[in-house]
């Protein structure tokens, strides 16, 4: 390590600055949608098995649900325009705008160019969790997946059944297509349920127990017409371990609503305002 500088306390003293003035974000009627969401019809259900995934549709204006059901589990979530799937949920972006941990009125972001709410997050059953003593929380956008290319790298073993495994599956065969040509579909995930964070001493990303429990579950509305995979992750509670199937694993299912009553004021989300020009 080179020899601090004699400014180096100066230096590393600097104010934090928050990057984004979030005020600016386009507003949450939380009031309106809390009306809307007390009188819900159930239109759909899916069961997502262990150590695979499924996939869901959800219209403009409803609502969905991921339920625990049997056992602490964690889901890893995919999310695209169901009527365009070059966009689709930007883990980064909405980290940046909302924090590494997201809740109720957060909100999930697409890619670029696009850069819309996805889904808005109306209610979460841990939001009691906060931040524990290890510094960590629940549904994180700092993971990106567990995936068998990365497992292969550090155990020089082949496992199919890795998140971005099963989300590539459930994709391929909702699309019926080979994987082959899906596979680049497949992006950095929602951590649903899944307690993270990155470890006070080496700043080094870690998992532990999630605290769901069956009858947790997180909804959204969505935004736009929506394609959702939800992976079922081999990590079970990712209290031990993952990419493997040593862990006690359960089910999650997803359910969607219908809202009985139009929410007010509610009219979706637009694309990006840029022109797209870059200068040029």
């Amino acid at each position: 390590m080179n020899t601090p500088p004699n400014d180096a306390a100066i230096r590393k003293g600097k104010p934090p600055l928050v990057c984004y003035k979030v005020e600016n974000l386009p507003f949450v009627d939380m009031p309106a949608i809390n009306d809307a969401r007390q009188h819900l019809e159930k239109t759909d259900e899916v069961i997502v098995a262990p150590r695979d995934a499924a996939t869901f549709s959800v219209p403009a204006g409803h609502f969905f649900r991921i339920n625990s059901v049997e056992g602490s589990q964690v889901g890893d979530l995919n999310l695209w325009n169901a009527n365009n799937l070059n966009e689709r949920f930007y883990s980064g972006k909405t980290r940046q705008l909302h924090a590494t941990h997201v809740s109720t009125g957060d909100r999930l972001w697409s890619n670029l160019p696009h850069l819309r709410p996805l889904a808005t997050i109306t209610h979460d059953t841990l939001d009691w969790y906060g931040w524990d003593k290890d510094g960590g929380g629940v549904h994180d956008v700092i993971g990106t997946r567990c995936d068998p290319y990365t497992n292969h790298n550090l155990t020089d073993a082949d496992y199919h059944y890795c998140c971005h495994s099963n989300l590539c599956r459930a994709l391929a065969d909702h699309l019926q297509k080979p994987i082959s040509e899906i596979e680049h579909h497949v992006h950095d995930v929602m951590n649903v349920f899944m307690c993270t964070g990155f470890t006070l001493d080496t700043h080094q990303y870690f998992m532990k127990a999630s605290p769901v429990r069956p009858g947790d579950y997180i909804e959204f509305l969505a935004d736009v017409d929506l394609l959702g995979a939800l992976s079922a992750c081999p990590g079970g509670d990712c209290g031990s371990s993952h990419s493997d199937d040593a862990t006690p694993c359960y089910p999650l299912k997803v359910e969607v609503f219908k809202p009985k009553q139009s929410i007010k004021g509610w009219i979706g989300t637009q694309l990006s305002g840029y022109d797209g020009s870059h200068g040029r």
